[in-house]
């Protein structure tokens, strides 16, 4: 689940640069005088489109430098399923664009233009613009919402809610509810959804309530949403959107409210895993010749990996939601390399575990020195096996991509390895595009399409080193990605970077 209000810059409104925080501006409920103003609201809808930045704009012919009375604003970016908060606006007639950021620059005039038109604002009423489909081809849906005043009602135990079905299935859907500590048989159909469909309003007691989607006309659920909690006069749209993660439910569905939205799940969906052997053979481990199998206690007395060679991925596995233990052995072997180290899969995840070694210097005495008798060599080490659980993105955006760099290396010569992102027209000193990854912590970064020579750089005694170096092409059809650094003897450097993708091809 995740709940999210985005900020907004202010790009000219009577030329004025002003960086502030959307709950301070945005109107929450009724205007408190007798203003003509209304709203402005954007959701992005279209799955494999980056984020997308909306510009509001009184009149397209003026130069903002000649006339200080022309409003505009541009919002900071708005990913696949988030939602700006209410932006409250004067009535009238506004034009509106959607782009991207495909320079360096968020500037309007630098932003790849997908959609524009126009929207009429009117008093106390909210202008949702939905960004839908395929971002190469998009199409634009436009609600108005009634902003409704709850202190008006008898009673201060309602809230009102709307359903909008954003999934592009052709036969629609059928939406039901129930109390929390009811099933469906106990539910109540709320309606009948065709795709781009906005219910009229209806109000329901503060309460918390489970939802249930299934195709339209059928009784088969589909979606069983968690306890949902409603407990202001609020007013909120319930969107039915598609599920891009891991699990089978075709749906998912976002609670919209005037300042944040947060996203449920089909409570009952599978998780997907997959594990990534970063083992290097030692000394300490002799029996270990870089392979492993993987055991998950409470499933079966069988290994569900098998045969797992040190620097490769597994298939993908799909589990139930839950936790679980991971125990690692040496094929035909009982010997353990780790037990019991801890796996949990909440519903819809997919992640990717790496197993690591780590050799720790001992202190025998206790006294803090580890070479006893001075020859310049650690008396004695230890190594351990360790496990980094690390979720998997599952975005399809076609104009970005996340990397994300995971390091492996834990190395008395340098903390953290830098990654330099170069396109053709810079250096490494010049690159805009850099991170820093500390042993075990992911860093991600987001690239949109282009060629870029990648380095891996460590600082050791005060110079800069390049530990691993290569060309890293991203397009329309790339996939999300893994750069990960381990130790390896066989490359030059003593390191090498793995490139992987975060998730299987469907």
């Amino acid at each position: 689940m995740r709940s999210k209000s985005n900020l907004f810059l202010t790009v000219s409104s009577t030329k004025v640069m002003l960086l502030v925080s959307a709950l301070m501006l945005a109107g929450c409920g009724g205007s408190d005088d007798d203003s003509d103003v209304g709203y402005v609201k954007f959701y992005n809808s279209s799955k494999n489109a980056p984020e997308i930045l909306l510009t509001i704009d009184q009149d397209l012919e003026s130069d903002d430098d000649d006339d200080d009375d022309n409003f505009e604003v541009t919002f900071y970016g708005t990913a696949y399923t988030d939602a700006l908060i209410n932006y409250e606006i004067d009535k009238g007639t506004y034009f509106y664009e959607m782009g991207w950021q495909d320079e360096d620059s968020d500037d309007r005039d630098d932003l790849a233009l997908v959609a524009q038109g126009q929207t009429n604002v009117t008093k106390d009423t909210i202008q949702l613009l939905v960004l839908a489909g395929d971002v190469a081809a998009p199409e634009v849906e436009e609600y108005s919402i009634e902003l409704l005043d709850d202190d008006e009602d008898d009673d201060n135990d309602l809230f009102n809610m709307r359903v909008l079905n954003m999934h592009p299935d052709s036969d629609g859907v059928d939406v039901y509810m129930s109390e929390s500590d009811e099933t469906f048989n106990e539910a109540t159909l709320v309606g009948q959804y065709n795709y781009k469909q906005l219910s009229d309003n209806q109000k329901f007691e503060q309460d918390e309530y489970i939802f249930y989607i299934t195709k339209s006309g059928t009784e088969e659920v589909l979606f069983t949403s968690d306890d949902i909690d409603y407990s202001y006069p609020s007013q909120y749209v319930m969107i039915v959107r598609e599920n891009t993660g891991s699990g089978t439910s075709p749906y998912a569905l976002d609670k919209m409210s005037n300042s944040s939205i947060t996203e449920y799940l089909d409570t009952d969906s599978e998780a997907q895993f997959r594990a990534y052997n970063a083992i290097r053979q030692h000394e300490l481990i002799p029996n270990y010749t870089g392979t492993l199998d993987i055991y998950i206690n409470g499933v079966d007395d069988e290994a569900e990996i098998q045969g797992l060679e040190r620097g490769s991925y597994s298939a993908t596995k799909v589990q139930d939601k839950g936790d679980y233990s991971l125990d690692l052995v040496i094929p035909n072997t009982t010997e353990s390399l780790l037990s019991n180290h801890l796996l949990g899969l909440a519903e819809n995840t997919n992640k990717t575990v790496f197993f690591y070694l780590n050799e720790e210097d001992v202190d025998l005495d206790g006294d803090g020195n580890v070479d006893e008798n001075n020859d310049g060599i650690v008396d004695e080490i230890e190594v351990t096996i360790h496990s980094l659980v690390v979720n998997n993105s599952t975005r399809e955006s076609i104009y970005d991509h996340q990397i994300d760099m995971i390091n492996l290396v834990d190395n008395d010569d340098f903390n953290f390895v830098k990654f330099y992102f170069v396109r053709s027209d810079e250096t490494i000193e010049t690159a805009l595009y850099n991170r820093s990854a500390v042993y075990t912590q992911p860093e991600s970064i987001y690239l949109q399409n282009n060629t870029y020579q990648v380095f891996a750089v460590a600082d050791v005694d005060s110079s800069e080193v390049i530990l691993s170096s290569f060309e890293m092409i991203l397009d329309e059809e790339s996939d999300e990605l893994f750069l990960v650094v381990e130790a390896d003897a066989n490359e030059p450097t003593g390191y090498r970077v793995e490139m992987l993708k975060q998730t299987d091809d469907e």
